[in-house]
């Protein structure tokens, strides 16, 4: 992708409605909010997302606004503050956690992507929440003026109760004799539906990850990119970078990866914090008869989980850090290797995160405190369906490592015939 030009300078549209709001003001604000998160869990997931009252808490604290660009009337915060704030969310509530960050993410590879006059429109509203999807899906008519008619159903959008927009994927021809291929867009909220199809899930109840359809509804081209968002490449720049600075020309692949382990780590915390009113509260099963936490034994598996989950926050905030890094560093820095490696990462801090509760934390809380709608139960649940997300379960867990590889040692993509 090449983007021409300087970067604009032109009035921001939305006001700011802080303008003095920091980074760790709006962190704090996360942190707070993720107490009173903690007691709703299960309301959350029977309403199968989190409540109005949340969603306007979330509001009137920024957090739609975070990766907004300043200016469209957001904040312009950055990946840390914002991964940050996720992390908190979903030590609150997995649940939560999960639907803010993948409504509120897309902002980024919007603001990166898309052009000026695109953005100007789609963030007009100033807060901006869009779900995405990767799978094609559904059908893309071209009109003859070159737009299109989209018509399909979407599933697990996540974030889709409170959105603004939706992100998907299609297949499309361009020549009639070739392969078809994916076509990336974006919808505003009042040309799609949410379905009622949430919920029976083993995990992730309440994440707002409900489909989306679309009944033929025209869509402008400038909402559309013929790319999918896996596949995009910034190397050669990216608008957003010339609009508004070096954090919106970063790769779109490996900061959407870097997602789940933030998830997975902030699920995690909020485990070990069940796990420690536990062992304050409840004595051992077997002589000596001692509260848990003067127990040597448990002591150990708290040290033991406290050592992975700090070590997955770290390696999750610090691939973050890195990306940012590679921002500045110009667009071609950001290359497909480079997106690989930090995307491992994150899948090496949603396995720490993950041994900590499967192995230490889940096993040894005892049957009573994995009861359903019990908080590790709960953990147990949404980190379970955490691998079923096919970043994680496909494309982290097998794809991932042999296209670093290939990409590391210049190997073709394409294997030989006869092998």
């Amino acid at each position: 992708m090449t983007a021409n030009g300087t970067r604009a300078q032109t009035a921001q549209l939305p006001p700011v409605p802080e303008p003095d709001l920091t980074p760790d003001q709006v962190i704090a604000r996360a942190e707070a909010l993720a107490l009173t998160l903690v007691e709703r869990q299960a309301e959350t997931e029977q309403a199968t997302g989190y409540a109005q009252d949340t969603h306007e808490a979330f509001a009137r604290a920024g957090f739609y606004r975070i990766l907004v660009p300043r200016r469209y009337g957001g904040y312009e915060f950055g990946a840390e503050t914002f991964m940050r704030v996720c992390l908190a969310l979903a030590r609150g509530c997995p649940s939560t956690g999960w639907m803010f960050l993948f409504g509120a993410a897309h902002a980024l590879p919007v603001a990166t992507l898309f052009s000026e006059d695109a953005q100007r429109e789609l963030f007009s509203g100033g807060d901006f929440i869009c779900p995405a999807t990767v799978a094609p899906n559904g059908t893309a008519e071209r009109t003859p003026d070159g737009d299109w008619i989209l018509d399909g159903t979407w599933t697990y959008c996540s974030g889709a109760p409170y959105a603004t927009h939706f992100l998907g994927h299609c297949l499309v021809q361009p020549d009639p004799d070739g392969e078809p291929e994916p076509m990336m867009f974006i919808v505003p909220r009042a040309q799609w539906q949410r379905l009622d199809d949430w919920g029976d899930q083993l995990g992730l109840k309440g994440s707002g990850s409900h489909a989306i359809q679309i009944r033929r509804q025209l869509i402008p081209a400038k909402y559309t990119l013929p790319a999918h968002l896996s596949k995009l490449s910034v190397t050669d720049g990216a608008p957003g970078r010339l609009l508004h600075g070096p954090e919106y020309g970063g790769g779109p692949l490996s900061f959407m990866l870097l997602e789940l382990g933030v998830l997975a780590a902030g699920m995690a915390q909020g485990a070990l914090d069940a796990y420690e009113e536990l062992m304050l509260a409840r004595n051992t099963l077997f002589p000596p008869i001692v509260r848990r936490v003067e127990d040597p034994d448990y002591q150990f598996r708290y040290g033991e989980a406290t050592g992975m989950i700090s070590a997955a926050r770290a390696a999750a905030l610090d691939a973050v850090r890195q990306w940012s890094l590679l921002c500045e560093r110009g667009p071609a820095a950001f290359t497909r290797e480079e997106e690989l490696r930090l995307a491992l990462i994150s899948r090496e801090a949603v396995r720490l995160s993950w041994r900590a509760v499967e192995t230490h934390l889940f096993p040894t809380a005892g049957s009573s405190a994995v009861r359903h709608g019990e908080r590790i139960e709960r953990v147990w649940r949404d980190m379970s369906t955490l691998h079923s997300h096919a970043g994680l379960g496909v494309f982290l867990s097998t794809l991932a490592n042999r296209e670093l590889t290939r990409a590391r040692f210049d190997i073709p993509d394409e294997r030989p015939a006869d092998r």
